[in-house]
């Protein structure tokens, strides 16, 4: 076998790999109130096993799933700060071109994050289908702002398209 085609095979594979351990570390919260996730151990020290590995599971087919993966993919880089491009970026493969417009426009009037409806960035979130019609499906978005009893929830409707899977629309519930 020729060595190019080695090389682009084993490619293929690094990138599958490396596809299929960011969906894993980015879904968790998938499923649901079911999964039980220890605190974060302080820096620089180990956390101690708790029981047996929380699994995952995702189907591509499912834009309730998409809406997940793309706020958990988003929050977690929104997050660490560090890379502004990956943010742009996964508004382009999940957001539909007028999306993008509309998030652009709220940006530029509110001030704040047109994706969150925020300035600042939740410490938890959860999605659910919240019906469909029309082809196009809506899952419900549920930010967590703080730790604690007294926590502040916001929701957000997000509509997607159920031929493309893009998002097309964003609304904060009232």
């Amino acid at each position: 076998m020729p060595t190019r085609v080695r090389n682009r095979r084993g490619l293929i594979a690094a990138s599958a790999l490396t596809a299929a351990l960011s969906l894993a570390a980015v879904t968790p919260a998938l499923a649901g109130t079911a999964a039980s996730h220890p605190a974060p151990a302080a820096p620089g020290t180990a956390r101690p096993a708790s029981g047996p590995p929380t699994a995952v599971q995702g189907d591509p087919r499912s834009v309730t799933q998409r809406v997940a993966d793309f706020y958990g993919a988003y929050i977690d880089t929104v997050w660490d700060g560090s890379d502004p491009a990956a943010a742009r970026a996964l508004k382009a493969f999940y957001l539909s071109a007028d999306a993008r417009r509309k998030v652009a426009a709220y940006e530029a009037r509110e001030h704040a994050d047109g994706i969150l409806f925020a300035q600042n960035v939740p410490v938890k979130w959860k999605v659910a289908y919240a019906g469909s019609g029309g082809g196009h499906a809506t899952s419900r978005v549920t930010l967590t702002w703080s730790d604690g009893r007294n926590a502040q929830v916001t929701k957000i409707d997000v509509r997607s398209d159920l031929r493309t899977r893009k998002i097309t629309d964003l609304k904060p519930v009232r």
